[in-house]
């Protein structure tokens, strides 16, 4: 089988240094301390599908240079490069980045799509759209997952995930279903505004468990649980150090605790004398190791759709990060349909740092109640 393969090579730099994202940022993301993550996360997808047999029968069809050639001559996969024009590189800060863009992406999906069965292509949410408007329905479509947010529903749960699930397509064992396409203002995103845009319906092969859903806002008949059980919880805090994940059920704790902390950020804050004072707004991966260790609590919540608890729009708490801090300072906050599939995700790239946060972990369901839920 041939199988288009499209790197965009800045995706995913902005989520350790709290921007939230890449897009007309890059420079400010390298400035911060951001290095580019993409090609070493389509490295683990090729390498996993290197290992099954399948795998190994694969056809490239790829981007010039950074978009996808550099990373496949590390390996045996035959391949072939489009060379839609001459790809040149520049140095800020002593980090190499190729002057690609978006328009890249869409000329090579354009080339690809009659002789390919199958587009891959490892970034975010941002890629996707531009994957999607030239693919539509033509050829099925595939994220590996690079970026910060990727609230679509064509990601893979992991590169690992994304190099299996081509296997079992390969074999026949995976069916295309029809998955939404889903991005976000990034510049609003950032300004702790949420405004989503449906682009549509792309075709994805799907197996049980290897596909992540898609972004999906808390229930209105659940805001009053919500409520309560962030009430429940501003009265149970210690005195300590605490990270504050993302999204609106922390922003009713960060409110409720009385400091201006962000929707769509991590916050650090320290609680004395059960009085809460914000020390660092925003933070990024840099600042949480400053303050991370065997005393410091972290607060977060499962992203509706997604199941992720870490791995999707909270790339801040990195391996590093969560090595530092027991698994029992992990305070985890959802509604019941948060958990419907009966598990929750985690995903930072480090196999220790993932087996340390696997198998089962409380989750606040009720201002009184707790259930025990499986962690993949």
């Amino acid at each position: 089988m041939r199988i288009g393969l499209i790197i965009n090579p800045i995706a995913g730099m902005g989520g350790r240094v709290a921007l939230k994202g890449t897009d007309g940022v890059v420079e400010e993301a390298i400035q911060r301390g951001a290095k580019p993550i993409a090609a070493d996360v389509a490295r683990l997808f090729l390498h996993e599908l290197n290992n099954y047999a399948e795998g190994r029968g694969v056809e490239f069809l790829t981007g010039p240079d950074g978009l996808g050639e550099e990373v496949l001559a590390e390996f045996d996969f035959p391949y072939e490069v489009i060379r839609h024009r001459d790809v040149r590189y520049r140095e800020v800060l002593g980090v190499r980045i190729p002057d690609t863009d978006s328009e890249d992406t869409k000329e090579l999906v354009k080339r690809m799509l009659d002789q390919v069965e199958l587009i891959v292509f490892a970034g975010g949410d941002g890629t996707a759209r531009d994957v999607f408007s030239v693919a539509r329905r033509k050829v099925p479509i595939l994220g590996v997952p690079t970026g910060v947010k990727m609230f679509s529903g064509v990601f893979a749960a992991s590169p690992e995930d994304a190099a299996r699930l081509v296997a079992e397509f390969l074999k026949g064992n995976a069916e295309l279903v029809e998955r939404d396409v889903m991005d976000l203002d990034e510049n609003a995103f950032r300004h702790d505004e949420v405004r989503p845009k449906h682009y549509g319906k792309a075709l994805t092969p799907y197996a049980e468990l290897l596909l992540q859903g898609a972004k999906e806002p808390t229930k209105t008949d659940e805001a009053e649980d919500v409520d309560a059980i962030i009430e429940a919880l501003a009265e149970e805090l210690e005195d300590g150090i605490y990270f504050l994940g993302a999204g609106s059920t922390l922003k009713k704790l960060k409110d409720l605790l009385g400091i201006n902390g962000t929707l769509l950020g991590v916050d650090i804050v320290e609680i004395k004398n059960g009085e809460a004072r914000l020390l660092v707004k925003d933070a990024a991966e840099k600042d949480l190791l400053r303050f991370a260790g065997e005393n410091t609590r972290i607060v977060v919540t499962v992203i509706g759709g997604l199941g992720f608890l870490f791995g999707r729009g909270n790339q801040q708490f990195s391996a590093e990060v969560l090595r530092r801090i027991p698994k029992e300072n992990i305070i985890v906050v959802a509604t019941p349909s948060k958990l419907r599939n009966g598990f929750v995700r985690v995903y930072t790239g480090n196999k220790e740092v993932d087996d340390k946060l696997r198998g089962y972990i409380r989750v606040r369901v009720g201002p009184w109640m707790e259930r025990m839920v499986r962690v993949i």
